[in-house]
């Protein structure tokens, strides 16, 4: 007869993604996650595997939440440009704000430790950003027949630079505890919109 878990996996996972992202992939050890999950190491291994395929699936729960908030703050009725604006300002205020700026973004975050020597992590990085430009593109194109963005203006060429502005905020956010860079920063990209 098959043994039953004695630990919930997805309280697990959760538990690992808030190691994996406040401590990084390097510096959290199966025995940290074994301590922090209170999970024996031969259960998380039967479970998730190895560590790296345990990181990948906390990285996969993490992108889950966040594509669909994109989709509602800018698929909203109405203009598309002041949903764009408010992004990169909630971005801004984030990366300078105390517990966020210290957590950094795990997307980005994975970018900066694995993705250079991973295939698999930047593959993840990659599609991630290429979600969040597409989001941007619909909605800058969407400005810009609402008459709300220039004629002239590249609406995937703006989704790019904001993409990197806003990846870019949350590294330097986790250095910085400056708010005038960040709002600087996302008020400076924002002028390019008018």
């Amino acid at each position: 007869m098959a043994r039953t878990k004695e630990f919930d996996p997805d309280t697990a996972l959760r538990a690992a993604l808030e190691l994996f992202w406040r401590r990084g992939y390097e510096a959290t050890s199966m025995s940290d996650l074994v301590e922090h999950l209170g999970v024996g190491r031969a259960s998380i291994y039967a479970t998730f595997g190895n560590k790296r395929e345990l990181y990948l699936k906390a990285l996969a729960r993490y992108e889950q939440g966040l594509l669909p908030d994109l989709l509602e703050d800018l698929s909203r009725p109405g203009p598309a440009l002041p949903g764009v604006r408010s992004l990169v300002r909630r971005y801004a205020a984030e990366a300078s704000a105390d517990e966020s700026r210290l957590h950094g973004c795990f997307v980005t975050n994975t970018a900066a430790e694995l993705a250079p020597h991973d295939a698999v992590a930047a593959r993840r990085v990659e599609r991630n950003w290429d979600q969040l430009e597409t989001v941007l593109h619909s909605a800058l194109a969407r400005a810009r027949a609402e008459g709300d963005l220039p004629a002239g203006r590249d609406p995937l060429a703006l989704a790019r630079m904001l993409l990197v502005l806003l990846q870019g905020m949350r590294v330097v956010g986790k250095a910085s505890p400056d708010p005038a860079r960040m709002r600087d920063a996302a008020e400076q990209a924002l002028a390019l919109l008018d």
